[in-house]
């Protein structure tokens, strides 16, 4: 196994025993053994669920709310392609490797439902659900060894195919830098959906280069520019415009989102999250 890999596993299982311990990814309401709200009553809740000495104390019918004690199915879907070449390399790639890697841990640690789907142009990794570990790593490898170097993924279709292929409601992590327009309203409408924003911060960002040529990592298109203030203005301008169009959507369907920027640490973040 690649050393560099292997060290971004072993750091990940660090975190998530260590930082994530005792942050679940999701909380389901519903017949279970674990206490996890008390409520006044309402009309047509089930009586059964009445907590009868609350209800004597406080002279008002209580219920007693409980997790359900069901595993939960999560799914970890990464859109993969040349996009997350940047500079000089691909740390965006590395960076969702390891955003994924915590995520699978962090699922096999709370002995829930993985499954791994990477979309790529040529093809799509996954995993069957599993709680074993192996499938996890093996996802994980798969995800850093991927050469994504002049490959265009339709995003779109990959998500509409997500759609048609998870029936089960599920939590789905969708992880990729969504510099392009992704409608998620379909399959938040079946599935809780958070969706992973993966950065390089001279994506948001970006210098002065002057006189540059630059290269399309996924068409190998080249364009000699002057890139300089001006320039720097109307991307800034652009990319508001695409990350409101953006905030608004994942507003709009209830889907949860984070930015995890290539240079900075993921765990963090996804504590945040969670909590």
């Amino acid at each position: 196994m690649n050393e560099a890999l292997k060290a971004l596993q072993l750091k990940a299982r660090h975190q998530v025993y260590t930082l994530l311990s005792g942050h679940n990814l999701s909380k389901l309401h519903g017949e279970g053994y674990d206490f996890a709200e008390l409520r006044e009553y309402q009309m047509g809740d089930d009586i059964r669920k009445i907590n009868w000495t609350i209800t004597a104390k406080l002279g008002k019918p209580y219920i007693k709310e409980l997790h359900a004690n069901r595993e939960l199915s999560i799914v970890i879907c990464a859109l993969m392609d040349a996009s997350l070449y940047f500079g000089a390399g691909n740390a965006k790639q590395e960076k969702l490797c390891e955003v994924a890697t915590i995520l699978g841990y962090a699922v096999e640690q709370n002995a829930d439902l993985f499954t791994g789907i990477a979309y790529t142009q040529n093809l799509v990794i996954d995993t069957p659900p599993t709680k074993q570990l192996y499938h996890i790593n093996h996802f994980s490898e798969s995800l850093y060894e991927e050469n994504l170097l002049h490959t265009t993924l339709d995003k779109q279709q990959a998500i509409d195919t997500l759609f048609k292929r998870i029936h089960k409601p599920s939590l789905i992590f969708v992880l990729g830098d969504f510099l392009e327009e992704v409608d998620l309203s379909v399959l938040a409408q079946k599935h809780e959906v958070v969706a992973i924003i993966i950065r390089d911060r001279e994506e948001v960002s970006p210098k002065r280069l002057g006189e540059v040529t630059l290269t399309d990592p996924r068409t190998q298109k080249t364009m000699e520019t002057y890139f300089g203030q001006r320039s720097i203005v109307h991307y800034k301008a652009a990319l508001q415009a695409h990350e409101e169009k953006r905030s608004e959507h994942f507003t709009r369907y209830d889907i949860r989102s984070v930015t995890i920027f290539s240079d900075e640490d993921a765990i963090s973040k996804l504590i945040t999250l969670f909590a």
